[in-house]
C-alpha cells in the first residue's frame, strides 16, 4: 500500500507548470499508471465546455507520455453507474479540473463513486484537484454560480474537516472586490483557511506538504497568516 498522495492546485490545470506535480503524484501512486480526467465541475456550462477541458487534459498527459482517459461523469446518476465506478479500480491518479465546487460536491457526495474513490485513496489512488477540485473537499464550499456572498457558501464533501480552501487567491479580488476579506471572515473559527495562488500547487500526504509552481500557498489560522513560497515545505494536518 502506498502512502496517500494529494495535489491541490490553485488554478492553471493542464499547463506545463505542473508537469512536476503530475510526476510527483504518479511516482507515489499504485495502479496501472493511468490518469482519470474529470471535468465534472464544468458540466453545468454545457458539453462544449466539458469537452474542451477533457481534450486539454488528454493533450497534457499525451505530451507527458502518460495514458489518460476521461471519466464520463456529469451528474449524480453517472456517479451511481457501475461502469463509471469501475474505472477508478485500476487508475493511478484522478484529476478534477475547475468549474463549480458546489456542483461537483453534489455530484459526488454519498454515491458509490465517491465511496470507491475514498477506498482507493487509502490504497494508492493519487488525488489531484484544481480550483473546484480543491474547494469541493471541505465541509463548506462555494457555489460559483452566484456572486452574492450571502448565498455563495454551500455544503461540500466534508473530506477535509475544519478547513476552507480558497483557490485563485492572488486574483480573486479582481473578480469580486472584497472577496479575500469575505473568505477570510468565513474561515472556521478554530480551523484553517488555505489560500492557493494561481499556477501553484501543494503536494503531500495529507499532513506534510511541499509547494510547487510559480507563486505561493498562504495559511490563515488563529488570526494570522503564514506564507509558503515555491519550494517550501510545511506541516498541516488536513486529511
Amino acid at each position: 500500500m502506498s502512502p496517500a498522495a494529494y495535489a491541490l492546485l490553485g488554478a492553471g490545470e493542464f499547463e506545463t507548470w505542473h508537469d512536476d506535480v503530475d510526476r510527483w503524484l504518479l511516482e507515489r501512486a499504485d495502479g496501472d499508471g493511468s490518469v482519470l480526467i474529470s471535468p465534472a465541475a464544468a458540466a453545468p456550462e454545457g458539453d462544449g465546455v466539458f469537452d474542451t477541458w477533457a481534450d486539454k487534459g488528454l493533450a497534457h498527459y499525451e505530451r507527458l507520455g502518460v495514458p489518460a482517459r476521461v471519466l464520463p461523469l456529469k451528474t449524480r446518476d453517472d456517479a451511481e453507474r457501475a461502469d463509471v465506478v469501475a474505472r477508478v479500480d485500476d487508475a493511478s491518479m484522478i484529476f478534477f479540473s475547475g468549474g463549480n465546487p458546489w456542483y461537483l460536491a453534489t455530484v459526488l457526495i454519498d454515491t458509490p463513486l465517491w465511496s470507491r474513490m475514498r477506498e482507493r485513496m487509502t490504497d494508492g489512488l493519487a488525488y489531484a484537484g484544481c480550483s473546484a477540485g480543491v474547494a469541493c473537499l471541505t465541509e463548506m464550499t462555494y457555489d460559483s454560480a452566484t456572486q452574492d456572498f450571502q448565498q455563495v457558501f454551500k455544503p461540500g464533501l466534508g473530506y477535509v474537516r475544519n478547513a476552507l480552501f480558497a483557490p485563485h487567491w492572488d486574483i480573486v479580488d479582481a473578480w469580486i472586490p472584497g472577496a479575500q476579506a469575505a473568505i477570510t471572515a468565513a474561515a472556521p473559527p478554530a480551523g484553517v483557511l488555505v489560500a492557493l495562488d494561481e499556477n501553484t500547487a501543494m503536494v503531500g500526504d495529507g499532513s506534510a506538504w511541499t509547494v510547487l509552481g510559480r507563486q505561493g500557498i498562504h495559511v490563515y489560522r488563529g488570526g494570522s497568516w503564514t506564507d509558503h513560497s515555491a519550494g517550501a515545505s510545511f506541516d498541516l494536518a488536513l486529511v
